[in-house]
């Protein structure tokens, strides 16, 4: 506040959703849920209220996230709750409470609103929203090779080419059964996995290596044949899914993580960052009792899904226009060119009425300012013979006739 002035600004490191940012954020949630859905997958959700015993249940690392980054508070009752700062912990917890009652596999997915906080920067803000899909009670990889499937599908339905995202696999198993070979124990083991998860953050990295394990050691570039990884990349790749390597760096921070772990990647330079992360973990829901189910799954962001879309300039605004814009030409059109705009969406176009007191020719600009395709223009000629034409305002073609002929050559 200012003197008796609230301030405009919205609270620090979240966002306002202006019309155009809500059309935006719209248009990757109806992309998530068709991809996902397309894949066979269930929605779910939750509130966004846990007991913080949630997530110091996992570990001493967690602890520090509830401590550190968490929205954590004492409600009314005296208890001691959590503003989810991730949704894993949560799904594994509905299953574990109907795992007697479910058929596995299932296959999960949700947009919940998520809570951290930390110092706001490019890609990372203190509430966000995030795409998760998990497949829970299979144990085979090939529901790695479909979770990450999916991931790349997500990519693909956006209009993103292959090159534009590469997939970077790692496998957590083979990662300590390699460190415990080479000689490190459990709290040298643990070193070298925080090293590795900051690998990209980092400008002396070999140097931290060397330290922590000597001059000897190094990662092999290959995962052997038999191992998990070696064979979700040979799935892929039988998918016709290329841009995926192996990459022994990736870790992902979680402690839960029990097998195959994989990151996806913006490999432009102006964004050259991972976009998303996930892996298998095969006993988180044994922390509530009960036979422990499989489970592997991702999360997505939509701040970093909205940074590559724009990074590769596949968010044009034409995503948060309507398809046709009713021009009245004089204000006495305005009811008729409501009438008309009601036909029009119940063919199912996105119409919107231009009531402006604006000329007629700039109303056209506006129009095509916007990205809408198409424009009718209503004037008394219009209203009172009931035939219209329709501008296509991006090739200056006309098309002319009655609603029920526009609408079928629309949508021929």
């Amino acid at each position: 506040m200012t003197g008796s002035r609230l301030s405009t600004d919205s609270y620090k490191g979240v966002r306002d959703f202006y019309p155009d940012d809500m059309a935006v954020k719209e248009y990757i949630f109806d992309v998530w849920q068709q991809t996902a859905e397309s894949f066979g997958f269930e929605r779910y959700d939750a509130s966004i209220l846990e007991p913080a015993e949630l997530y110091r249940a996992k570990g001493a690392e967690n602890a520090e996230l509830v401590n550190e980054q968490t929205y954590t508070f004492t409600d009314r009752g005296n208890r001691e709750v959590t503003l989810r700062p991730e949704m894993t912990p949560t799904v594994a917890r509905m299953i574990a409470a109907k795992q007697k009652e479910l058929a596995f596999p299932v296959r999960w997915y949700s947009i919940p609103n998520l809570f951290r906080y930390e110092r706001a920067q490019r890609g990372r803000l203190r509430e966000h929203w995030q795409l998760n899909c998990d497949i829970f009670g299979s144990s085979d990889t090939l529901a790695e090779v479909e979770i990450i499937s999916l991931a790349h599908q997500l990519f693909l339905n956006f209009g993103a080419d292959p090159d534009t995202f590469e997939i970077r696999i790692n496998d957590r198993r083979w990662l300590n059964e390699t460190l415990a070979a080479a000689g490190l124990d459990e709290t040298k083991s643990k070193e070298m996995l925080a090293l590795l998860d900051r690998k990209d953050k980092i400008d002396n990295f070999e140097a931290e290596v060397e330290k922590i394990a000597g001059p000897d050691f190094s990662l092999p570039t290959e995962p052997p044949g038999d191992s998990g990884v070696a064979r979700v990349l040979e799935g892929l790749r039988e998918l016709g899914i290329n841009n995926v390597r192996f990459a022994p760096e990736i870790v992902r921070g979680f402690d839960y993580y029990t097998g195959v772990v994989f990151e996806i990647y913006d490999t432009s330079p102006e964004n050259n960052r991972a976009l998303m992360g996930g892996g298998r973990y095969d006993n988180l829901t044994a922390l509530f009792g009960g036979e422990a189910v499989t489970g592997v799954g991702f999360g997505l962001g939509d701040v970093t899904m909205r940074d590559f879309l724009e990074t590769h300039n596949l968010l044009t605004a034409d995503i948060t226009a309507p398809e046709l814009v009713v021009i009245p030409v004089e204000s006495t059109e305005n009811l008729e060119a409501m009438k008309v705009a009601s036909q029009l969406r119940q063919s199912g176009l996105s119409v919107a009425v231009d009531f402006s007191d604006k000329k007629l020719a700039k109303k056209l600009a506006a129009a095509g300012a916007r990205l809408s395709q198409y424009a009718l223009v209503l004037g008394a000629d219009e209203v009172n013979t009931k035939k219209y034409t329709v501008k296509n305002l991006a090739t200056g073609d006309d098309l002319s006739g009655s609603l029920e002929e526009l609408l079928n050559s629309l949508n021929s």
